[in-house]
């Protein structure tokens, strides 16, 4: 199969990820920070080394403020349900996904007010209209840091240096940025992350991550088993342990900190140049296809490995139909669950075919997709 659906997940993962999953799980998949035997000690050191890994990826000063989850959807509800009371307004984007969207909409029937910024018809988003929204209740400004629709790449670092003028929360949903485009928490004022292991991060699903700034007040949406203050009914109140209740994913973390190496290895502009490289050639020949409409910015460094194409009329869910069966293409057709995101760039009603390329793609795949596509768009 030729895979074009990295935005939903990496797929394959590199080796040593595979290798260090099934390690655990065999040498010492104990349960780490509730024991004090050799085996759960060894699990606790891994998953130290995987916050570590993680903070010198983002410049994080302190490992202990980088919160694990389970996925990015699980670290954006902790974050927003976390930071906002009754009262508080919050402002986001239309082209965001509906891990933010749906959150701030519940929150809502609660008292807390938001503001949703509109993107233009290629799904951008202007800075200047986010600080133009700001109200003195403004309690928080969410923004993804790249489109899961268009592959638009917004101005994370001017949204950060307006929130922290006004003294406002700025949370950033990196879904599909972490590991391949640079992401400095200090630089952008960054006060909140929200990132998943099993996307550009090349760990397991089932892996997740917050970073919240020392300084930040989120009250925890859990509470339950720490191994830390046992003797309390109270929830600990000092990070990671605040944010970690349950046991938890030991070999997808671990396994975590094994992509995040990797990734040093190779080099996230090495990588981010071969994705988008590729990104280039499927752009400049899938634009010369008769009936196929390209969507987004689709302009050099500003664009993310992420294509988003109708053929013609055609419903989407078909075209990615016959690219499925008839030519072994894996692509994600419909919705996204970002429906703003549609309405803002015209296609809710038709949905858009999504390509999404990784480090393991290769040129000759992209020219045997776009064989596949001129063919479909004779027929359709």
């Amino acid at each position: 199969m030729v895979y074009f659906d990295n935005a939903a997940t990496s797929y394959p993962k590199p080796k040593i990820v595979y290798d260090t999953i099934m390690e655990v799980m065999i040498d010492y998949g104990a349960n780490p920070g509730r024991s004090g035997h050799k085996k759960a000690l060894k699990a606790s050191r891994g998953i130290f080394d995987t916050r570590t890994q993680i903070s010198k990826l983002f410049n994080i000063k302190n490992p202990m403020d980088v919160i694990f989850t389970f996925n990015c959807t699980e670290s954006l509800n902790m974050a927003i349900k976390g930071a906002l009371k009754p009262g508080d307004h919050v402002i986001t984007t239309s082209m965001e996904h509906n891990s933010v969207l749906r959150p701030i909409t519940f929150l809502g029937k609660l008292g807390i007010t938001n503001t949703i910024v509109q993107g233009d018809s290629k799904g951008r988003i202007n800075p200047k209209h986010i600080e133009e929204s700001i109200r003195p209740e403004t309690k928080m400004i969410v923004t993804t840091h790249i489109s899961n629709l268009t592959g638009n790449i917004m101005d994370i670092e001017t949204i950060g240096k307006i929130a922290k003028k006004h003294g406002i929360i700025y949370l950033v949903d990196g879904a599909q940025s972490a590991g391949v485009y640079d992401i400095d928490v200090e630089k952008m004022n960054i006060d909140l992350l929200a990132f998943p292991g099993h996307k550009g991060l090349l760990g397991p699903q089932g892996t997740g991550g917050l970073y919240i700034r020392d300084g930040i007040e989120l009250a925890e949406i859990f509470q339950g088993g720490t191994g830390s203050i046992s003797h309390s009914l109270d929830q600990p109140d000092v990070v990671p342990d605040k944010f970690e209740s349950g046991t938890p994913n030991a070999p997808g973390i671990i396994g975590l900190g094994a992509g995040i190496k990797y990734i040093f290895e190779e080099g996230i502009e090495n990588i981010r140049n071969k994705e988008e490289s590729l990104t280039k050639h499927f752009i400049e020949e899938a634009s010369k296809i008769d009936g196929i409409k390209l969507y987004g910015c689709l302009e050099p460094g500003y664009h993310a490995p992420v294509v988003a194409l109708n053929i013609g009329d055609a419903d989407s869910s078909e075209v990615s139909y016959i690219l499925d069966e008839e030519y072994d293409i894996a692509v994600r057709p419909g919705l996204h669950c970002a429906p703003l995101a549609h309405k803002t760039i015209g296609t809710f009603e038709q949905g858009v075919v999504r390509f999404s390329f990784g480090y393991e793609n290769t040129h000759e795949e992209i020219e045997f997709a776009i064989k596949a596509l001129r063919e479909i768009a004779k027929e359709v």
